[in-house]
């Protein structure tokens, strides 16, 4: 006897295929699956990453930030007893000012002359006063001129004025110290 196959082998063969197909379907859909969970999880490993050293670096940044403010702060310190320091050596260096500028005018003024006032600011001094003549305030400017101390003499007004029934005149001048020889202490 003869056999014959009734069964339909292209239905058999495209259904075989089908089912490969679907298997080799959801393998890659498997594959694909695994592929994207490790993508995600690299660039996740990354990014967490990348998130604690900015973390790190916020952290750090908030520190120096904290020793700049400290920075300025003692380059303000810095500053103000730099200050300070400077002054006290011009009052240091300023100290015997006073005195060597009284006792220089006393050498230079001429008799016939009476200071009434006397102001200093910085260096420049300012004398008012009186003199019997305009001579003897020529006299003093003459003086001043050959001072160690003293220089620049300027007679800023001179005028005849009554006072307790004499006639004087009356005067206004500024002079000049030498710093030059203040801070050598006098040694030129």
């Amino acid at each position: 006897m003869i056999r014959i196959n009734l069964l339909p082998h292209r239905e058999e063969k495209r259904r075989a295929r089908r089912h490969q197909f679907y298997a080799l379907l959801g393998m890659v859909s498997v594959f694909a699956g695994l592929v994207l969970f490790l993508g995600y999880t690299v660039i996740a490993g990354y990014i967490s990453s990348q998130e604690a050293k900015n973390n790190f670096l916020k952290k750090e940044i908030v520190a120096l930030d904290k020793q700049i403010d400290q920075i300025k702060r003692l380059k303000e310190q810095t500053q103000a007893l730099l200050a300070r320091k400077q002054i006290i050596e011009s009052l240091q260096r300023d100290r015997a000012e006073a005195v060597r500028l009284l006792s220089e005018l006393v050498k230079q003024m001429p008799e016939g002359i009476y200071v009434r006032s006397v102001k200093q600011e910085g260096v420049k001094v300012h004398l008012s006063g009186y003199a019997q003549s305009n001579a003897r305030v020529s006299a003093l400017m003459r003086n001043i001129e050959a001072s160690l101390w003293l220089e620049n003499p300027q007679l800023v007004e001179i005028k005849a004025v009554m006072v307790d029934k004499r006639r004087l005149n009356e005067f206004n001048m500024t002079v000049s110290l030498k710093r030059d020889l203040v801070a050598d202490g006098g040694k030129k």
